[in-house]
């Protein structure tokens, strides 16, 4: 058995020791038993449990020997927590006691059946020993300035060897490791022991001359490895072999998804460009157009994981001869479970913060767990030495967690193209622990918006403790109060775990210069003024969204109902264009919307369709981009009005293409759709409230000439300038440290 200090002890040293030492406690079957022995509130440690670059403790020995616990359920193991429990006199009878020593400070800690403060040792005079004493307590003075009370014959070495006899270990197989005072009581007990590096020289001092404790030169993790071998635990150590393939890509992207399409076509699988030329991946791609050496790992599906004559390694493009995409072969079963099922039913639900809709299944999460586990196995297999990975969205939460223990000389960038929700609704996870323990294992995380990087520390604060980087403000950049998701600074890092994670906002931008071309070809240009004879001088109200309760089609639709009856004057004077996109095969969770859709559709229609008018022309089907954007040339109003949405893409399309076809449009944005708090001048709503929705459309479809150029000229100049491609540049900037001014205008 190792029973261990945390600060400056396990936690401490090299990450090659770090890992070395996880080895010795990960590998099945376990030869050995590990205990966390620590000054640290049981509370403070939970964190550590679901860092994947510490090992597991089988027991837990917290509060200086006041809590014992064991590892895997945090029950109290047999009588002994209740023994301690039982002569202590409780909190707030020691504080009433000490309250006449001013120059003792409690520590706001979290702890149990024990009090901290900071004090100097010239504090600690007979009489506070004496109320100490009179308490029925003990009085520990470590480094100087902590000061514990303790229950009478309460110590790290007496739980230790309380530990020890209720689970029958001889105490000659047991060492000891640590660094400072509050350490000694567990050498004293006689055991073996390891004093690593860089430990309270007044613990060295009293420990050099004796033959059972090991003084270390090396600091942490380091010292420990070298005390086992000193003590014949372990033999000397041989010179360290890579034990992962380490590739060549300078750049690395995990994608769930290929930079390609694969197409059965005659039995056989075809490479093809992706139908979307506006999507994310053209401008990922953008980044293997040079020099640089790169991967893209992402999956494939095959008819088992280990599928006959599979070429996990495949050229992308001509276009770019640097660049492989690495597939991970997946079943069918993988990907309908893992994204299908378990990330659309699980966390999307409390992404977009609809915990009544969520459904946890503990064998999908192990299946996701499995699928991310390969995503990080063959991710640290394709990067070169010291490379930056980037890792895209929530379905590969955990690639961080498995890739760090693997590869910890990587740069580990991870951004979310989805929203972050509030600490109290993410919490509902059952896995948030591990989830988050993962996030902590990058160098960088970003999200779309402000808002969403302080819902994250939120949740970070709610699982470890955590110091906060400076705060960078929001404005004049994003809107600040007002509307929904306004904050007004912005937290730029963390220090959580011993380790720095810094933080961003990055609203993904569309192809600005790829829209304004479109608007100008004869093709789209002729679909524009065909939709503008059919709606006949009747004004266009364009919404374009996927089939997804968060969209809010359905709350749109009463609305605009509300709308007819409420301002009889738009009654043949609108036409709403609602174009939904099917949701992917064998998505069951959308199929009653869509029948309420349809439903509400008919209603609207038929309550209100004259021989030359209907309210609702409703597409259900996806349409080609260049019908999309001569759709938005065509169309004076652009309603989005999603309950929750991370960003929008839309929003931003729309207002491009209008000012590329020399027309002015309104734009309606839902508080709650990321996108509002970036682009200055479309008009809010607020989605919940239908006479919000009412009042909104009916200002937009009477707002003046004058108005509407101004704010689309307004919007159009933020959507441009802050396009994809420079959406891709901050963001890479931002993960090497480069100082950006552009990221302020």
């Amino acid at each position: 058995m190792l029973a261990t200090d945390l600060d400056g002890t396990l936690l401490a040293g090299t990450p090659e020791a770090r890992s070395r030492v996880r080895a010795l406690f990960a590998a099945a079957p376990r030869h050995a038993q590990l205990v966390f022995v620590t000054g640290r509130g049981l509370e403070s440690i939970l964190p550590l449990l679901s860092d994947p670059t510490i090992p597991t403790p089988d027991y837990i020995i917290a509060d200086v020997g006041a809590t014992i616990v064991d590892g895997a359920e945090l029950r109290p193991v047999g009588n002994l927590q209740q023994e301690i429990a039982e002569r202590w006199p409780g909190s707030q009878a020691v504080l009433k006691a000490l309250a006449g020593f001013p120059g003792l400070q409690r520590q706001s800690v979290p702890q149990e059946r024990r009090c901290s403060f900071l004090a100097a040792e010239a504090d600690v005079t007979p009489a506070l020993r004496a109320a100490v004493d009179m308490l029925g307590c003990d009085l520990l003075m470590s480094a100087g300035c902590y000061l514990d009370v303790l229950p009478r014959g309460v110590g790290k070495g007496p739980a230790l060897l309380r530990l020890a006899a209720e689970l029958g270990i001889d105490p000659g197989t047991i060492l000891v490791a640590g660094d400072t005072l509050n350490d000694l009581s567990m050498f004293e007990t006689g055991v073996r022991g390891i004093v690593v590096g860089g430990a309270e020289p007044a613990l060295v001092q009293k420990l050099r001359r004796w033959p059972q404790v090991h003084i270390a030169r090396g600091e942490g993790c380091d010292g420990i490895l070298e005390g086992l071998v000193r003590h014949g635990v372990l033999p000397p150590a041989r010179p360290a072999r890579r034990t992962v393939e380490r590739g060549d890509a300078d750049l690395v992207m995990v994608y769930h998804r290929l930079p390609f399409d694969e197409v059965e076509v005659d039995g056989r699988i075809e490479r093809r460009r992706p139908k979307s030329p506006n999507g994310i991946i053209p401008t990922l791609l953008r980044f293997f157009a040079g020099s640089r050496r790169g991967s893209w790992v992402a999956w494939s599906q095959q008819d088992s994981r280990t599928p006959d004559d599979f070429d996990t390694h495949v050229d992308v493009d001509p276009a770019y001869p640097r660049l492989r995409a690495a597939r991970i072969p997946l079943t069918a079963e993988d990907v309908d479970l893992f994204y299908k099922k378990f990330s659309k039913e699980a966390f999307w639900p409390i992404i977009f913060s609809f915990p009544d809709k969520a459904e946890f299944n503990q064998a999908h999460w192990e299946r996701f767990l499995d699928v991310n586990r390969l995503f990080a196995e063959q991710t640290a297999r394709e990067a070169a030495e010291g490379a930056c990975v980037w890792v895209h969205d929530y379905n590969l939460w955990m690639v961080p967690a498995f890739l760090r223990p693997l590869r910890p000389d990587l740069k580990i960038a991870f951004f979310h193209h989805t929203a972050f929700p509030s600490s109290d609704v993410f919490n509902i996870l059952p896995w948030r622990r591990d989830i988050v323990g993962s996030l902590l294992q990058c160098d960088y995380v970003g999200f779309h918006i402000p808002r969403y990087v302080e819902n994250f520390v939120d949740a970070v604060r709610s699982f470890a403790p955590v110091e906060l980087g400076p705060a960078q403000p929001c404005a004049p950049r994003f809107l600040t109060y007002g509307c929904a998701l306004g904050v007004d600074t912005m937290t730029t890092s963390i220090d959580a775990g011993g380790r720095r994670i810094e933080l961003g906002a990055h609203p993904v931008g569309t192809d600005a210069a790829l829209i304004e071309r479109l608007v100008r070809t004869p093709a789209v240009a002729d679909s524009a003024a065909a939709l503008e004879d059919y709606l006949g001088g009747v004004t266009g109200i364009v919404s374009i969204e996927r089939l997804d309760y968060v969209k809010g089609s359905l709350e749109k639709l009463h609305a605009f109902e509300r709308l007819l009856e409420e301002h009889p004057e738009h009654v043949g004077k609108v036409t709403l264009l609602n174009i939904i996109t099917p949701a992917a095969p064998g998505m069951e969770i959308y199929e009653s919307l869509r029948v309420e859709v349809d439903r509400a559709v008919g209603r609207i229609n038929g309550r209100f369709s004259t021989l030359n008018w209907v309210p609702v022309r409703y597409f259900y089907r996806s349409l080609p981009f260049e019908e999309v954007v001569a759709h938005y040339a065509a169309c004076g109003v652009a309603w989005i009005a999603p309950l929750r949405d991370g960003l929008n893409l839309v929003a931003k399309e729309y207002v491009i293409a209008r000012k590329a076809a020399g027309k002015s449009g309104v734009l309606i944005l839902s508080e709650f759709c990321g996108a509002a708090v970036e682009l200055h001048g479309a008009l809010l709503t607020n989605p919940y409230d239908t006479q919000s929705m009412i009042d909104t459309l009916h200002q937009a479809l009477t707002m003046g000439a004058d108005e509407q150029a101004y704010r689309t000229a307004r919007m159009a100049m933020i959507a441009t300038e802050h396009d994809v491609v420079r959406w891709g540049d901050d963001f890479l900037a931002a993960v090497a440290g480069q100082d950006d001014d552009r990221a302020a205008a």
